[in-house]
């Protein structure tokens, strides 16, 4: 199984980014996805999560309405709109899947399989 993150950059303020993630070698329509992030000096934490099918999703608390996580099953790729961008968005933004499929979840520890992750800047 692999995950290539891809679409992060530097963004001002205010702005939007999509993210995109791309999976192979797995049943991707059977694993729920995720999101995560990581600052400097910060633990890992939870942005989104969809289910195989699109119909869940979660988000963390700071989204707020921001993001948008959404998935194309036939092209086995995760999406992350990310609008209404802050300075404390900046991290390092990873995609991942669950251990096991038809389970989808919010926790880290939860997800065994990772992508390379992708920088995030928002400037202010």
């Amino acid at each position: 199984v692999q995950l290539q993150a891809s679409g992060g950059g530097l963004v001002q303020a205010g702005g939007s980014l999509r993210l995109s993630c791309a999976a192979s070698g797995h049943s991707f329509g059977s694993y729920a996805m995720g999101w995560f992030r990581q600052a400097p000096g910060k633990v890992r934490e939870f942005v989104a999560a969809v289910g195989w099918s699109s119909d869940t999703t979660y988000y963390g608390d700071f989204v707020k309405g921001r993001f948008n996580i959404s998935r194309d099953n036939a092209k086995n790729t995760v999406y992350l709109q990310m609008n209404s961008l802050k300075p404390e968005d900046t991290a390092v933004y990873y995609c991942a899947a669950p251990g096991r499929p038809w389970v989808i979840s919010t926790v880290v520890a939860n997800f065994e399989r990772w992508g390379q992750g992708t920088l995030v800047t928002v400037s202010s």
